[in-house]
């Protein structure tokens, strides 16, 4: 028989996302969701104790003299069944991890439970974009890209203008986007590669360096500026670098103050779960949520496809009733 912790868990498979704060580590918010989601599942009520059968000896008083000894068929509930004998029905629940983030960075960080590890094995496979934010800063380069780092330069930044540092940012992207044509194994010149560039499918296939799909300027007021990049098999590491090398090519230094992710694939910022909604309940209701809204998606991809081939034919049918009249 099914226990309603079993049933509980069972609505636990499936993709999530939480929000993770900057300077904490991927591990340490894996550790406490999968403790909340032990929590949740084994506080579901257990199942009632089975009955068994027991003959006991029926009580005699003290004034008696001791005769025969009178059993009785009892029953009485299985104590071995208990859950404070065999303890929790969980012991251990899986929480897989996606796309990591470094212990500065921070922003959405896809989870999954159960069976949806298999979905977060494929999600690794795919050509899945994620989107971040990048606080940025002129006039200080460290060693290791970071706010944080031992500074190892000075430099002035009242040349650079916003005109000049979009210049640079399309000198960047175009140097991504003819590496992404490299990478696709793909003859830049056949059907294949025009349709998946309509579909936004054009990638690399499986692992490759880092590649910066889109990037743009949102934010300019020197020394502060902000940047927001779109790209493929990244690093954290790799986005501070990218910031370096821009101050660089604008005869500066930069140095980025915050990494945060803000897309990873199908998930947003406004689906990630914060950490006072790190519960069983809560997640559960973002799978089912993230289910849906796959659904949904699948269907609109149908309707659109559908009005597509009735359109076609109705214009054929208009052509034949005016060659018909003609």
């Amino acid at each position: 028989m099914v226990t309603p912790a079993a049933l509980t868990f069972r609505r636990l498979h499936g993709l999530f996302c939480v929000y993770k704060p900057p300077g904490v580590h991927w591990k340490l918010v894996r550790d406490t969701i999968e403790t909340n989601l032990l929590k949740g599942v084994n506080a579901a009520p257990p199942l009632a104790l089975p009955h068994r059968v027991r003959f006991l000896a029926e009580p005699t008083s003290r004034t008696e003299e001791p005769t025969a000894v009178t059993l009785t068929a009892t029953s009485v509930p299985a104590l071995s069944k208990h859950p404070l004998v065999t303890g929790p029905e969980f012991q251990n629940i899986r929480v897989g991890v996606g796309h990591r983030l470094d212990v500065t960075s921070s922003g959405v960080l896809v989870l999954a439970v159960g069976a949806g590890n298999k979905v977060l094995d494929e999600l690794y496979k795919t050509r899945v974009t994620r989107d971040y934010t990048l606080e940025c800063e002129f006039g200080t380069a460290t060693s290791d890209f970071s706010d944080t780092g031992r500074v190892v330069e000075k430099s002035t930044y009242d040349h650079i203008t916003v005109d000049k540092l979009e210049k640079v940012l399309a000198m960047l992207e175009g140097a991504n986007q003819k590496a992404l044509r490299v990478f696709s194994n793909v003859d830049m010149s056949s059907q294949e590669a025009y349709e998946l560039a309509v579909r936004g499918l054009l990638g690399p296939d499986g692992k490759s360096a880092p590649i910066l799909t889109g990037l743009r300027c949102i934010h300019f007021q020197p020394p502060n500026f902000t940047l927001e990049v779109q790209c493929l098999n990244e690093t954290q590491k790799y986005l501070r670098k990218v910031v370096h090398e821009i101050g660089l090519e604008l005869r500066s230094t930069a140095v980025c103050r915050g990494v945060r992710r803000t897309r990873d694939g199908l998930f947003t910022s406004r689906d990630a779960l914060t950490r006072n909604h790190w519960s069983a309940a809560d997640i559960m209701q973002a799978i089912k949520q993230h289910r849906r809204s796959k659904k949904t998606e699948n269907h609109t991809q149908n309707q659109t496809k559908t009005p597509v081939m009735q359109t076609s034919e109705e214009g054929l049918i208009q052509v034949k009733v005016e060659e018909m009249s003609s």
